[in-house]
């Protein structure tokens, strides 16, 4: 009887280290598009006055949570009986990444001025709660497109192993991305009210108000700097997604470095992608003036 019971804790034992292992694996194979996921966030919970920063964050966390809980199922289940799809979905997830990667640096490029004085207008004047309602569900539905590229890169790298590694592990994964995503993002929108406090406490004084003023600095910064990786990382990952889940790409250029592989995979697609939905919407505009 006891050595019955050593057998299955060494059994659980066994089975939790493999999901200790598999989790780790596909973290790292998810970190560009929780960077992503992170950048996008971020500046989406910001424009909003201080006393409904975090009410609005909880509510697209809310809702990020909901996504995973009908992702999670649905994948797994295409998986034990449409594997295909996995694959599938896999490449247009990727080629949504690279036309959203290389649409920002179009953006960047092109209309960087019209960006700006968008900006100005929006903030000019606190959001009302119906858009602030329209807000969040952008955010969510932003949310839900980056949360099916990350249950199902997650899920490829388990695909070999049992459905409990598999389950456990895409689950864990799901679970670590919302709150390690919105919690670092609830550190970030508050970091310019935490300055405000210290400049205040210590009268803007000594080494507390240089801190705070620091703080109330460094927001925007981070803020740019998060838009930039993520930017990076959104090209970087369906570049790969493509190098290994397309067949002729999985043979070209494999003298090239991984990296450069991966970038130009998905700088072309991404701009591939972005020229043909700009033809679309003239010959759109075209018929709508007919």
């Amino acid at each position: 009887m006891a050595s019955g019971i050593f057998t299955i804790l060494d059994d659980i034992a066994a089975l939790m280290d493999d999901v200790a292992v598999a989790s780790k694996i596909a973290t790292q194979k998810t970190a560009g598009i929780l960077g992503d996921d992170l950048a996008v966030n971020a500046e989406k919970a910001t424009g909003f006055v201080s006393s409904r920063e975090l009410p609005v964050l909880w509510a697209i966390t809310k809702g990020s949570l909901l996504n995973k809980v009908i992702i999670v199922p649905i994948a797994l289940f295409l998986n034990i009986f449409f594997p295909v799809a996995i694959k599938v979905i896999l490449v247009l997830g990727g080629a949504y990444l690279a036309y959203e990667g290389v649409e920002k640096i179009v953006e960047y490029v092109f209309h960087r001025k019209e960006k700006k004085t968008t900006e100005v207008t929006e903030t000019s004047a606190p959001l009302t709660a119906e858009l602030e309602k329209k807000k969040v569900q952008s955010a969510i539905a932003t949310d839900f497109i980056l949360s099916i590229e990350i249950v199902i890169i997650a899920l490829g790298t388990v695909l070999n192993s049992s459905l409990t590694v598999q389950v456990l592990t895409v689950s864990i994964v799901a679970l670590l991305a919302t709150i390690g995503v919105y919690g670092i993002v609830a550190l970030i929108v508050r970091m310019d009210d935490a300055g405000f406090n210290l400049i205040k406490h210590s009268k803007n004084k000594g080494p507390l108000a240089s801190l705070g003023h620091l703080l109330v600095k460094a927001l925007p910064l981070i803020i740019r700097i998060l838009a930039v990786v993520g930017t990076v990382a959104l090209i970087l990952v369906s570049g790969d997604i493509f190098a290994h889940k397309i067949d002729f790409l999985h043979h070209y250029l494999v003298s090239w470095p991984e990296t450069l592989r991966q970038i130009t995979f998905g700088l072309l697609a991404g701009t591939i992608l972005v020229a043909a939905m700009a033809v679309v919407k003239k010959i759109i505009l075209w018929f709508k003036r007919k």
